[in-house]
Protein backbone atom coordinates (compact mmCIF):
# COMPACT_ATOMS: atom_id res chain seq x y z
CA UNK A 1 0.00 0.00 0.00
CA UNK A 2 0.59 3.54 0.07
CA UNK A 3 4.56 4.34 1.43
CA UNK A 4 4.30 8.33 0.74
CA UNK A 5 3.83 10.36 3.94
CA UNK A 6 0.67 12.46 3.93
CA UNK A 7 1.21 15.76 3.98
CA UNK A 8 -0.39 18.67 4.72
CA UNK A 9 -1.72 19.47 1.16
CA UNK A 10 -3.65 15.64 1.28
CA UNK A 11 -4.60 16.14 4.99
CA UNK A 12 -6.51 19.85 3.73
CA UNK A 13 -7.90 17.95 0.12
CA UNK A 14 -9.87 14.87 2.21
CA UNK A 15 -10.84 17.83 5.12
CA UNK A 16 -12.25 19.53 2.36
CA UNK A 17 -14.24 16.39 0.48
CA UNK A 18 -15.83 15.36 4.03
CA UNK A 19 -16.55 19.11 4.66
CA UNK A 20 -18.49 19.23 1.07
CA UNK A 21 -20.39 15.67 1.31
CA UNK A 22 -21.67 16.88 4.88
CA UNK A 23 -22.81 20.25 3.19
CA UNK A 24 -25.71 17.51 1.26
CA UNK A 25 -26.42 15.10 4.51
CA UNK A 26 -27.36 15.29 7.86
CA UNK A 27 -24.92 12.48 8.15
CA UNK A 28 -21.17 12.52 9.06
CA UNK A 29 -18.55 11.02 7.52
CA UNK A 30 -15.25 9.89 9.66
CA UNK A 31 -11.66 9.10 8.10
CA UNK A 32 -8.93 7.29 9.84
CA UNK A 33 -5.57 5.54 8.38
CA UNK A 34 -3.41 3.51 10.72
CA UNK A 35 0.09 2.57 9.99
CA UNK A 36 -0.09 -0.70 11.51
CA UNK A 37 -3.27 -2.20 13.82
CA UNK A 38 -1.09 -4.61 15.86
CA UNK A 39 2.16 -4.74 17.05
CA UNK A 40 2.32 -9.05 16.43
CA UNK A 41 5.30 -9.88 18.65
CA UNK A 42 3.38 -12.65 20.38
CA UNK A 43 1.92 -14.21 17.10
CA UNK A 44 5.22 -13.87 15.25
CA UNK A 45 6.97 -14.92 18.36
CA UNK A 46 4.52 -18.29 17.97
CA UNK A 47 5.07 -18.93 14.50
CA UNK A 48 8.59 -18.84 14.76
CA UNK A 49 8.57 -21.23 17.44
CA UNK A 50 6.18 -23.23 15.36
CA UNK A 51 8.88 -23.32 12.97
CA UNK A 52 11.85 -23.92 15.01
CA UNK A 53 10.39 -27.27 16.07
CA UNK A 54 9.22 -28.05 13.07
CA UNK A 55 13.05 -27.70 11.77
CA UNK A 56 14.17 -29.81 14.68
CA UNK A 57 11.85 -32.53 13.98
CA UNK A 58 13.62 -32.48 10.42
CA UNK A 59 16.93 -32.34 11.78
CA UNK A 60 16.29 -35.09 13.77
CA UNK A 61 14.90 -37.12 10.93
CA UNK A 62 17.36 -36.51 8.87
CA UNK A 63 20.29 -37.61 11.66
CA UNK A 64 18.53 -40.60 12.38
CA UNK A 65 18.67 -41.56 8.64
CA UNK A 66 22.27 -40.70 8.02
CA UNK A 67 22.76 -42.28 11.68
CA UNK A 68 24.32 -39.16 12.77
CA UNK A 69 24.39 -38.74 16.77
CA UNK A 70 23.28 -35.37 18.09
CA UNK A 71 23.68 -35.55 22.35
CA UNK A 72 20.20 -34.48 23.67
CA UNK A 73 21.52 -31.88 25.78
CA UNK A 74 23.01 -30.38 23.23
CA UNK A 75 20.57 -30.58 20.51
CA UNK A 76 17.85 -28.85 23.28
CA UNK A 77 20.77 -26.02 23.92
CA UNK A 78 20.76 -25.33 20.14
CA UNK A 79 17.15 -25.38 19.84
CA UNK A 80 17.12 -22.64 23.11
CA UNK A 81 20.00 -20.83 21.52
CA UNK A 82 17.48 -20.54 18.23
CA UNK A 83 14.37 -19.81 20.11
CA UNK A 84 16.45 -16.90 21.97
CA UNK A 85 18.15 -15.54 19.03
CA UNK A 86 14.65 -15.32 17.16
CA UNK A 87 12.93 -13.87 19.74
CA UNK A 88 15.52 -11.26 20.25
CA UNK A 89 15.51 -10.38 16.62
CA UNK A 90 11.70 -9.78 16.71
CA UNK A 91 12.06 -8.14 19.75
CA UNK A 92 14.54 -5.74 18.25
CA UNK A 93 13.21 -5.45 14.48
CA UNK A 94 9.77 -5.23 14.71
CA UNK A 95 8.97 -4.51 10.99
CA UNK A 96 9.80 -8.15 10.52
CA UNK A 97 6.57 -9.40 12.71
CA UNK A 98 4.34 -8.94 10.48
CA UNK A 99 5.96 -10.84 7.45
CA UNK A 100 4.99 -14.32 10.28
CA UNK A 101 1.84 -13.22 10.62
CA UNK A 102 -0.56 -15.23 8.53
CA UNK A 103 -2.68 -12.69 5.63
CA UNK A 104 -6.29 -13.73 7.59
CA UNK A 105 -4.62 -13.06 10.96
CA UNK A 106 -3.20 -9.44 9.91
CA UNK A 107 -7.01 -9.12 8.49
CA UNK A 108 -8.56 -9.93 11.52
CA UNK A 109 -6.19 -7.36 13.77
CA UNK A 110 -7.06 -4.39 11.47
CA UNK A 111 -10.88 -4.95 11.34
CA UNK A 112 -10.92 -5.54 15.01
CA UNK A 113 -8.75 -2.13 15.04
CA UNK A 114 -11.63 -0.11 12.71
CA UNK A 115 -14.33 -1.51 15.22
CA UNK A 116 -11.92 -0.01 17.87
CA UNK A 117 -11.88 3.69 16.33
CA UNK A 118 -15.69 3.51 15.25
CA UNK A 119 -16.53 2.93 18.91
CA UNK A 120 -13.87 5.14 20.49
CA UNK A 121 -14.39 8.00 18.40
CA UNK A 122 -17.69 7.96 19.07
CA UNK A 123 -19.08 7.72 15.33
CA UNK A 124 -21.88 5.21 16.09
CA UNK A 125 -23.32 8.09 18.45
CA UNK A 126 -24.84 10.49 16.16
CA UNK A 127 -27.80 11.53 16.88
CA UNK A 128 -29.51 10.19 13.64
CA UNK A 129 -27.19 7.06 13.61
CA UNK A 130 -25.92 7.52 10.39
CA UNK A 131 -21.83 7.63 11.15
CA UNK A 132 -19.74 6.23 8.41
CA UNK A 133 -15.95 4.96 9.41
CA UNK A 134 -13.80 5.34 6.02
CA UNK A 135 -10.68 2.87 7.85
CA UNK A 136 -7.46 2.22 6.28
CA UNK A 137 -4.47 0.40 7.80
CA UNK A 138 -1.61 0.44 5.81
CA UNK A 139 0.83 -2.53 6.95
CA UNK A 140 -2.05 -4.68 6.68
CA UNK A 141 -3.10 -3.69 3.10
CA UNK A 142 -7.08 -3.59 4.63
CA UNK A 143 -9.34 -1.14 4.36
CA UNK A 144 -13.51 -1.25 5.64
CA UNK A 145 -16.35 0.58 5.33
CA UNK A 146 -17.99 0.93 8.70
CA UNK A 147 -21.77 2.03 8.88
CA UNK A 148 -23.86 2.92 11.59
CA UNK A 149 -27.80 1.05 11.87
CA UNK A 150 -29.11 4.29 10.29
CA UNK A 151 -27.43 4.38 7.03
CA UNK A 152 -26.32 0.60 6.58
CA UNK A 153 -29.70 -1.18 6.82
CA UNK A 154 -30.39 0.82 3.45
CA UNK A 155 -27.12 0.15 1.63
CA UNK A 156 -26.08 -2.54 -0.65
CA UNK A 157 -23.31 -4.06 0.97
CA UNK A 158 -21.65 -4.39 -2.95
CA UNK A 159 -21.57 -0.42 -2.36
CA UNK A 160 -19.30 -0.35 0.03
CA UNK A 161 -17.26 -3.52 -1.09
CA UNK A 162 -17.09 -1.00 -4.67
CA UNK A 163 -15.98 2.06 -2.39
CA UNK A 164 -13.69 -0.29 -0.51
CA UNK A 165 -11.78 -1.83 -3.50
CA UNK A 166 -11.32 1.61 -5.09
CA UNK A 167 -9.47 2.87 -1.98
CA UNK A 168 -7.22 -0.13 -1.66
CA UNK A 169 -6.15 0.26 -5.17
CA UNK A 170 -5.60 3.93 -5.01
CA UNK A 171 -3.29 3.18 -2.13
CA UNK A 172 -1.78 0.58 -3.87
CA UNK A 173 -0.62 3.07 -6.40
CA UNK A 174 0.69 5.92 -3.55
CA UNK A 175 -2.47 7.54 -4.10
CA UNK A 176 -3.97 7.80 -0.65
CA UNK A 177 -5.33 10.79 -0.11
CA UNK A 178 -7.07 10.65 -3.98
CA UNK A 179 -8.74 7.46 -2.80
CA UNK A 180 -9.91 8.78 0.53
CA UNK A 181 -11.46 11.58 -1.29
CA UNK A 182 -12.63 9.43 -3.94
CA UNK A 183 -14.33 7.49 -0.94
CA UNK A 184 -15.55 10.50 0.56
CA UNK A 185 -17.64 11.87 -2.31
CA UNK A 186 -19.04 8.09 -2.88
CA UNK A 187 -19.93 7.45 1.19
CA UNK A 188 -21.43 11.44 0.67
CA UNK A 189 -23.35 10.85 -2.24
CA UNK A 190 -25.44 7.82 -0.76
CA UNK A 191 -26.04 9.71 2.66
CA UNK A 192 -27.26 12.88 0.65
CA UNK A 193 -29.79 10.34 -1.01
CA UNK A 194 -31.58 8.81 2.19
CA UNK A 195 -30.20 11.64 4.63
CA UNK A 196 -31.01 14.73 2.85
CA UNK A 197 -29.26 17.82 4.76
CA UNK A 198 -31.90 19.97 7.04
CA UNK A 199 -31.94 23.28 8.61
CA UNK A 200 -29.73 23.66 11.39
CA UNK A 201 -27.61 20.37 10.59
CA UNK A 202 -24.68 20.10 13.35
CA UNK A 203 -21.58 18.92 12.73
CA UNK A 204 -21.00 16.38 15.43
CA UNK A 205 -17.79 14.87 13.83
CA UNK A 206 -14.40 16.24 13.01
CA UNK A 207 -13.84 16.44 9.59
CA UNK A 208 -9.82 16.10 9.08
CA UNK A 209 -8.18 12.58 8.58
CA UNK A 210 -6.97 10.70 11.55
CA UNK A 211 -3.68 9.38 11.74
CA UNK A 212 -2.76 6.94 14.20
Amino acid sequence: MATRPIGEADRARVAAAIRAAEAKTDGEIYCVVARQSDGYFFPAACMAMIGILLASLAVAFVSEYWWVSIRLPHFIMKQLAAAVAVLALLWLVPALRIHLVPWQMRHRAAHDNALRQFLGRNVHRTAARTGVLIFVSLAEHYAEIIADVGIDSRVDPDLWEDTVNDLTAHARQDRLAEGFVRAVETVGAVLAVHFPVSPGDANELDDHLIEI
